[in-house]
């Protein structure tokens, strides 16, 4: 399919895509991999490299997203990003001789948000065995101490604790949405945090980044994704009819998520199908013949293994293939 109907946002160029991700694979991780398993010089430069690769990864990993990779890859390699981070943290640590120490800080806006889309990521693309490894990672620094943070972390994990306090005041419509009384008052809260969510981050480094755009230089450009609003859209069985078509919305996450929901209740999962239905890029769990209602004419062969297309368009909702009867 055409890159321009690929990508999740309209700002990213294929030029622009390609080059960050030949970059990171080819020059970025050698590099800092490399200097991870020398000596260092100064006891400061393990700590500098595994930085730099656990933001590599995460930055290079939401760029797959942005430019339409299949989210059924995307699911598994979740958990290489978790794990760059918890290598930053060993090092830092280490370095700083304190066993709490984050890679990540909450008091930093930018930060937290990322711990925020990262455990959003784990619940929408059903990766929550990733949750106790989140937790481990930032909770000797930050559990207890924020009410965004231990609400989603309940919805999976024992034990989490109660607390009224939160770092950044422009989440403050996140959290009302999750103790409003009625449906209605939480997608009210959620249509405001949507709509201001990027002028939220006018101090970020990436702010405004897609301006700058410019032949193979995405300018640290990466995508602009709401995803702890959809994971809570999607933990709290939320109606998102009158909010999907906000530019930051990952719709087709939440789409996944509950496709995937659906299809475990059926005993079935993405990659491991009994012939019967299979999410659109999700790899064909058997050759045949197989039609979906996203799209009008949709009855093709595919070959087992082959990725299952995506109809990003569709006013049906999530590109959900099924088995033909008529071979």
């Amino acid at each position: 399919m055409e890159f321009h109907k690929l990508r999740r946002q309209q700002f990213l160029t294929e030029v622009s895509y390609k080059e960050e991700l030949r970059f990171f694979k080819e020059f970025a991780t050698p590099t800092y991999l490399g200097n991870l398993k020398e000596i260092p010089r100064d006891p400061m430069d393990h700590t500098i490299n595994a930085h730099s690769y656990a933001d590599e990864s995460f930055v290079t990993y939401m760029l797959r997203y942005t430019g339409g990779e299949s989210l059924g890859s995307l699911r598994e390699d979740l958990e290489h990003v978790i794990f760059s981070l918890e290598q930053a943290a060993r090092y830092l640590r280490e370095y700083q001789d304190n066993p709490t120490f984050p890679p990540l800080r909450f008091v930093e806006k930018d930060d937290y948000e990322r711990v925020l889309q990262l455990i959003g990521l784990c619940f929408l693309l059903h990766r929550r065995d990733l949750l106790p490894r989140v937790a481990a990672i930032f909770d000797p620094s930050s559990a207890g101490r924020d009410t965004l943070y231990e609400d989603l972390l309940s919805y999976e994990l024992e034990g989490r604790y109660e607390t009224d306090s939160w770092y950044h005041e422009d989440y403050r419509d996140l959290i009302n949405a999750m103790y409003r009384d009625t449906e209605s008052e939480s997608i009210s809260d959620l249509k405001v945090y949507l709509k201001n969510w990027y002028k939220y981050f006018a101090d970020a480094p990436w702010h405004d980044s897609q301006l700058k755009i410019e032949g193979d230089n995405s300018a640290g450009y990466f995508g602009y994704w709401a995803i702890e609003a959809a994971a809570i859209a999607y933990l709290m069985e939320v109606d998102d009819s009158s909010f999907r078509d906000q530019i930051v919305y990952p719709k087709d996450l939440v789409d996944y998520a509950r496709l995937l929901d659906d299809l475990q209740s059926n005993e079935c999962t993405p990659n491991k199908n009994k012939g019967g239905r299979v999410a659109g890029g999700e790899h064909c769990p058997k050759s045949g013949y197989w039609m979906t209602p996203a799209s009008l004419g949709s009855r093709q062969c595919f070959s087992s293994d082959e990725l299952m297309p995506i109809f990003r368009n569709s006013t049906y909702g999530a590109t959900i293939w099924q088995w033909s009867e008529v071979q």
